[in-house]
């Protein structure tokens, strides 16, 4: 119950991330900002598929490897709203 709790924690925070992201990209743009956004929107989908991965099934490497695609997205792409 205690990490169901803080997985569902971890997703909120990572939407609210995005919202704000989401709302400064839309208030002043930029490429930066656009990056950031997008980084953090995969970023939020990952959280989402590891905490629905983890309560429909365990040990599938599918699953796995799905929910690890989006962070790698999303990491790439705050990196380079920092290189920019």
């Amino acid at each position: 119950m205690v990490l169901m709790l803080m997985r569902l924690i971890l997703f909120a925070l990572a939407l609210g991330l995005t919202f704000i992201s989401f709302q400064a990209y839309n208030q002043k743009g930029g490429k930066r900002l656009e990056s950031a956004f997008i980084g953090f929107a995969f970023i939020s989908m990952g959280v989402a598929l590891t905490n629905i991965s983890m309560q429909i099934t365990e040990g599938v490497i599918y699953f796995n490897i799905a929910e690890t695609v989006p962070f790698i997205v999303g990491f790439s792409m705050l990196y380079l709203s920092l290189y920019r």
